[in-house]
């Protein structure tokens, strides 16, 4: 019995003591509401660098925290909007932009699926062409048609 209950708490301290290392402390409220209205519009239109398909706004990543930090740092020294986003840029290349420029550098990332799509299209069709004149009949000549009977008779 005692084995039990020493067990059980063994087991629930584990259980809190592993929840509480996991906590992390909750950020504190901006003193400055439109610094922090900032800060929330262009962390919409940034991606996060670890979670790539989230915005920076809705990561709970801690590099999403570091960002959205260094954005509001940028913010204070008064940069603007602009200068925030490439200064961004200049250290993370143009990924950390949730819709990047269409230029050359990025003609990749909004033209690349699309050019992926039509090729595979050409192949799949190209594909589906052969496997159509293989399953096709073959026509035999008289001689061959002959052969074939005696093959089977014999």
């Amino acid at each position: 019995m005692k084995r039990l209950i020493l067990k059980t708490v063994l087991t629930l301290s584990m259980v809190l003591m592993a929840s509480v290392s996991t906590a992390r402390e909750a950020m504190p409220m901006a003193q400055d509401p439109q610094l922090e209205a900032r800060v929330e519009v262009l962390s919409q239109e940034l991606r996060c660098m670890v979670c790539q398909n989230e915005s920076l706004a809705s990561s709970r990543a801690e590099l999403a925290d570091d960002l959205r930090n260094e954005v509001r740092e940028l913010i204070r020294s008064g940069k603007s909007d602009q200068e925030v986003k490439d200064f961004l840029v200049a250290r993370y290349g143009d990924f950390v932009l949730y819709r990047p420029e269409v230029k050359p550098l990025t003609w990749v990332l909004w033209f690349g699926p699309f050019v992926l799509l039509g090729v595979a299209a050409i192949f799949l069709g190209v594909y589906l062409r052969q496997r159509r004149a293989l399953a096709s009949p073959v026509a035999l000549s008289d001689d061959e048609r002959e052969r074939v009977k005696q093959l089977l008779k014999g």
